[in-house]
């Protein structure tokens, strides 16, 4: 909770050629995810915009995680592997530690330097980063990955968003997100409608945007190290609608509200009426986005005295206002 929501940086170009770089152990829904939303704005735009390829270490087919495997168009040592795509996607998964080989790292740096785009899927990130074309950037990861990627390459700027499009490179968290992400592009290249058309095509309920945080497991943050402040924060996600006080909460876990206070700041890196703020602009969101209730319905299930006060706290986290968010006029815009 305590990372600031991500920031886009402008994208100089927008990429229509990919090549999806397979690295052993991949996640297939990751990958499948990101080239199925270009399949489909082909589809719906009615033209062939978006164009795209597989390539593995030798060429050959790479099993993912789950042990289909999928073939490989060409092999990164292949005359030409650049020339005909935009932009390269690092399809991770497990272990990805043990395959991020030094033939496709550096066949990484070289497509860097050639001015190809960069991105990834799930733990495709670390390779990129193990390739040094992450350094000064910011980056998404599959939550379970996010505090031993920001150990091990304090110079990427590592963040919980879903996924993170900052200038030429665009990573996403794992999962389905990477559909968000490239919806992201075509919504820019293609337009709302199509855009909407995806999703409806996908039964997707909500394209989100890289503000929308990773839910990460408070457990895996603290293990079994603190488990008071597991049961305060339970106890504030039971306690949305008539938020309790920092007292309340200390005494019920039994300690001070000065021991209450180091524990959110030493694991979630803020205080708790901050976390408790968080959580119930979350939840509002979801209402907004999910239900038909009013500003003010909303602001009262949420734990705010007025509709205005609601809305102020709002657009302070998200920076725009509940009721543009609701009426969909928000475009995720790059910000400086």
């Amino acid at each position: 909770m305590g990372s600031s929501p991500t920031i886009d940086r402008a994208i100089q170009r927008l990429p229509t050629r990919f090549g999806f770089l397979l690295i052993d152990d991949f996640t297939l829904i990751s990958m499948s995810s990101a080239i199925e939303t270009l399949r489909m704005a082909n589809r719906l735009s009615g033209e062939d915009i978006y164009a795209w390829k597989t390539i593995s270490e030798s060429g050959e087919a790479v099993c993912a995680s789950d042990g289909l495997c999928i073939r490989a168009d060409c092999g990164i040592d292949d005359h030409g592997v650049f020339h005909d795509i935009d932009a390269i996607i690092v399809c991770g998964g497990r272990r990805v530690e043990r395959h991020a080989t030094e033939p496709v790292l550096r066949w990484l740096k070289k497509a860097a330097k050639a001015g190809l785009q960069l991105g990834s899927t799930c733990t495709g990130s670390y390779v990129l980063a193990k390739a040094g074309v992450l350094d000064g950037y910011r980056c998404s990861i599959h939550w379970e990955n996010i505090a031993s990627l920001t150990d091990m390459f304090p110079r990427v700027q590592v963040r919980r968003s879903i996924y993170t499009i900052d200038k030429d490179r665009f990573t996403s968290s794992g999962g389905t997100t990477p559909i968000d992400m490239m919806l992201y592009l075509v919504r820019r290249q293609c337009g709302p409608e199509v855009t909407a058309g995806v999703a409806e095509q996908f039964v997707y309920e909500r394209v989100r945007n890289p503000d929308d945080l990773q839910r990460v497991p408070l457990r895996h943050f603290v293990g079994k190290q603190s488990m008071k402040l597991v049961t305060a924060v339970e106890l504030m996600e039971a306690n949305i609608k008539e938020p309790i006080s920092q007292m309340e909460l200390a005494d019920y876990v039994d300690l001070s509200r000065r021991q209450l206070q180091r524990l959110f700041q030493k694991y979630l890196l803020c205080t708790p009426s901050r976390y408790y703020l968080q959580l119930r602009l979350q939840r509002a969101r979801e209402l907004l986005l999910q239900t038909d209730l009013s500003l003010v319905e909303i602001a009262a299930q949420t734990g705010f005295v007025s509709s205005s006060h609601f809305s102020k706290s709002y657009k302070e986290l998200y920076s725009y206002s509940p009721s543009s968010e609701r009426r969909g006029g928000r475009e995720s815009l790059p910000r400086q």
